[in-house]
């Protein structure tokens, strides 16, 4: 059931991103790339998660130091001539954040990051920054410092609910 509700916005998200310019796209990837790891790090304030925070720090930092470690060490040309082409930082810095919301948070708080760290990725590839191996290595650099360092957060949960014909989402929080 709850898959069906993003079924829809995820066709018309990829439409839209398919039949973007080059430029607004890259644009847009520019753009999610700040604000998708800056909405994970804004809900450990929402939530008054002080431990998610640290977390959040430990992910965010090692994400960024091994994408910097691995760009200066593999020596690997951008499609565009550029250097320090492997892996896409933008990538591993939107999906460190989409998957620090995963697992703090929940998946399902976590999809629209996903989907959009996913338009960062195409992003890249689309305006010739990097190709498929670069965003798929900064995907997993990213995914795998928020996991590595991220726990779920007992204290605040967020879960559907389904039931004589209501339908809604319960968000509980421990205090």
């Amino acid at each position: 059931m709850t898959s069906k509700r993003f079924a829809i916005p995820g066709a018309l998200l990829l439409a839209a991103v398919n039949s973007a310019s080059a430029d607004s796209l890259k644009t847009a990837g520019d753009v999610l790339q700040i604000a998708i790891p800056a909405v994970a790090y804004g809900a450990t304030f929402y939530t008054h998660d002080e431990q998610g925070r640290i977390q959040f720090y430990k992910s965010f930092a090692t994400n960024l130091a091994a994408t910097y470690a691995l760009k200066y060490t593999v020596h690997k040309t951008r499609p565009n001539g550029g250097k320090h082409a492997f892996p896409s930082g933008h990538t591993s810095v939107a999906f460190q954040g989409a998957a620090f919301i995963h697992r703090r948070y929940g998946f399902w708080y976590a999809l629209p990051a996903y989907l959009a760290a996913a338009v960062v990725g195409h992003s890249r590839i689309k305006s010739d920054e990097h190709d498929e191996t670069d965003v798929i290595g900064g995907a997993v650099i990213g995914i795998a410092s928020s996991f590595f360092f991220t726990t779920r957060n007992e204290n605040f949960t967020i879960t559907p609910f389904a039931g004589e014909g209501t339908y809604g989402v319960r968000f509980a929080s421990r205090w």
